[in-house]
């Protein structure tokens, strides 16, 4: 039965981690997505949310701060990062990250025009890194990251409890996901 558990474990991890990922790399991701998803409940707990709605901030904040965490391990790098993996891939991942039209959808106060304004933002932010030369990606990627964030931070309204929301999601992808392990060259 013992063994069950641990392949379901190891299969989980694979999913949401990385394959071969570490004990300490996923001690802290979980941690991270944990602590994410409790202060992101704890912020939605002082607005009238129903629990479809509190349900929903607490799932994207467990994968929005885990993720961070988890695209800035080795693991993940190695993963993301290895050979044949081409700016279309990198892209296609972040595209993928439709959460923001999740929340307008779902939480009432995230409206379309935030969530289309975060979803471009990211997506160009991430378009203009994978388009700079490498020697440059990462510095373009902290540039497009702090400007995306600014951004979002000073043209859309979103409920105060969820003003972590852009900023995580950017970091998530911009600078966790996008950016190799180590020095460019």
């Amino acid at each position: 039965m013992r063994a069950v558990g641990g392949s379901t474990a190891r299969w989980l991890d694979a999913r949401l981690i990385a394959p071969e990922a570490e004990r300490g790399e996923r001690i802290v991701c979980y941690a991270g997505a944990l602590a994410g998803a409790v202060l992101a409940t704890v912020l939605a707990l002082r607005a009238p949310h129903t629990w479809l709605s509190l349900t929903v901030i607490a799932v994207v904040a467990f994968d929005l701060f885990g993720g961070t965490v988890v695209n800035a391990t080795r693991s993940a790098k190695r993963r993301f990062h290895r050979p044949g993996r081409s700016s279309r891939h990198h892209l296609g991942f972040v595209a993928a990250h439709v959460q923001p039209f999740v929340l307008a959808l779902l939480v009432p106060g995230f409206g379309l025009l935030a969530a289309s304004v975060i979803y471009v933002l990211t997506l160009g932010g991430a378009a203009t890194a994978l388009l700079a030369p490498r020697d440059l990606r990462r510095p373009v990627a902290f540039a497009v990251s702090a400007l995306a964030i600014t951004v979002a931070s000073t043209s859309v309204a979103v409920p105060g409890e969820l003003a972590w929301f852009a900023p995580v999601l950017v970091i998530k992808l911009l600078l966790a996901h996008l950016l190799p392990e180590g020095a460019e060259r």
